[in-house]
């Protein structure tokens, strides 16, 4: 298992952890996403792996946003579009990813932070935690996917309003928007975002990936390019062992035991 720098990994009962540790405010700079790249990817390869949850160090900071000095460093030196691309790419690579990737949002989730956690897939929240997309008042704008995810999560409407006056939401709010699974105690996050996932790691890998795929995908295609997705995946499945156990594990009214095979 990597050591890096500013990301912790922690592999358990086939969950992944993946915590963002970057004192103060666990802000992106290029080596934290540099190491959150690297940390994905490696967890994402594991086989030994089936869910994968991203979290921020301490009890204040999910991740507070872009390192601004370093952002503001790069665009004057012309190195922008580098920094900006690398984040794009590491945040579509956790979107697209077949694991199911849960955010464990502990804290503070702003700008580049919101971005992460508008990548993951489901999203266990504090609810004490503030979130937004603020750069506007940098007099910039999201660059890591945040006008994109965010309006096709919530639509055009609220989040023009989200990004162009770069007000925080509060826990509630996100929750009653549709951006959150459940909004817990603070203490209690990680705890809950456990749950989940090994709720969703005793389920059959294969139908996992499949569901994920599915579901991602789709969202990208037209409903009937969708529909011959979910038919050529769920074909797929019919003949594996999985499906097999499935099927007799029901018949004998028992729970299924799953070699993801």
């Amino acid at each position: 298992m990597s050591e890096l720098q500013f990301v912790k990994i922690e592999i358990k009962d086939r969950i992944a952890i993946l915590t963002i540790n970057h004192p103060p405010a666990n802000a992106f700079n290029g080596q934290t996403m540099a190491d959150l790249n690297a940390a994905f990817r490696e967890v994402h390869e594991d086989a030994a792996v089936k869910a994968i949850i991203i979290t921020g160090a301490g009890s204040r900071f999910f991740v507070a946003g872009a390192d601004i000095k370093e952002l503001a460093a790069a665009g004057a030196q012309g190195q922008g579009r580098t920094m900006i691309e690398f984040g794009q790419a590491t945040f579509a690579l956790i979107e697209a990813s077949r694991k199911p990737v849960i955010a464990a949002v502990n804290g503070v989730c702003l700008g580049g932070g919101m971005e992460l956690f508008l990548s993951c897939h489901m999203r266990i929240v504090s609810s004490a935690a503030r979130m937004g997309q603020p750069e506007i008042n940098l007099g910039i704008i999201p660059g890591w996917g945040g006008t994109q995810r965010l309006t096709r999560q919530i639509g055009v409407a609220k989040a023009m309003e989200i990004i162009l006056t770069g007000d925080m939401l509060d826990a509630a709010e996100a929750y009653r928007l549709g951006l959150v699974n459940k909004v817990v105690e603070p203490d209690k996050v990680l705890d809950e975002a456990r749950a989940l996932a090994a709720k969703i790691v005793s389920k059959g890998g294969l139908a996992i990936g499949a569901s994920v795929k599915a579901i991602h995908e789709g969202l990208h295609m037209p409903l009937a390019d969708g529909l011959k997705l979910e038919v050529d995946e769920m074909v797929a499945l019919l003949g594996s062992n999985d499906a097999r156990e499935g099927f007799i594990a029901f018949t004998e009214k028992r729970t299924p035991t799953f070699s993801d095979s």
